[in-house]
């Protein structure tokens, strides 16, 4: 983590036009790992993996950057998080909803970059897709989060649970991730 980047009050939030949507892979996403989680009868299990991750892996950029532009273009939230004109993180919420009672939306990407890790970043982002969220009428934010120990730490600790009915297509796309629901949102 670097202590010296600056404090998140001096982050400027906005939402992203279409046409800079791809500035997301910008986004440093180094990251060491050295545990993930799986689902074991309904629980969540850690175990040791280590991955030293820089950069996004081969292709992701190619292949997401159409799913992310039609997500926004379908009337998805798309908001980039910028240390002056840097964008050091990003979140987009799905116009879609989900669940038995089409009261979810996907926050479909949540990235901050790691030097601005652990300095309140991702919960920006996080509490103001909640908002937009809330401001549609959605119940919840569902997550299919990478299952890295770092992810599925920050979604639990902002009270997520493990979905008890994944989204059938979403499962699907990502069966390894740990699919999550987030708490009931204050309307």
């Amino acid at each position: 983590m670097n202590r010296s980047s600056p404090a998140p009050s001096s982050f400027t939030l906005r939402q992203l036009q279409r046409e800079e949507l791809h500035r997301v892979w910008t986004i440093d996403r180094s990251e060491v790992i050295h545990h993930l989680y799986r689902l074991t009868n309904g629980q969540l299990e850690r175990y040791p993996e280590f991955y030293d991750m820089h950069g996004w892996p081969d292709g992701e950029p190619e292949h997401y950057t159409p799913l992310l532009l039609d997500c926004r273009d379908r009337g998805g939230w798309c908001a980039g998080l910028f240390d002056g004109e840097q964008m050091i993180g990003a979140a987009i919420v799905d116009s879609r909803p989900l669940g038995p009672n089409a009261d979810m939306l996907q926050l479909k990407f949540l990235h901050v970059s790691c030097a601005y890790r652990g300095r309140g970043a991702g919960l920006q982002l996080y509490r103001a897709a909640e908002a937009h969220a809330m401001k549609t009428g959605a119940r919840r934010l569902y997550v299919s989060a990478t299952p890295s120990e770092r992810t599925v730490d920050f979604y639990l600790a902002l009270g997520f649970t493990i979905s008890p009915q994944p989204d059938p297509q979403l499962f699907a796309l990502e069966p390894e991730d740990i699919h999550l629901e987030g708490p009931l949102l204050s309307l």
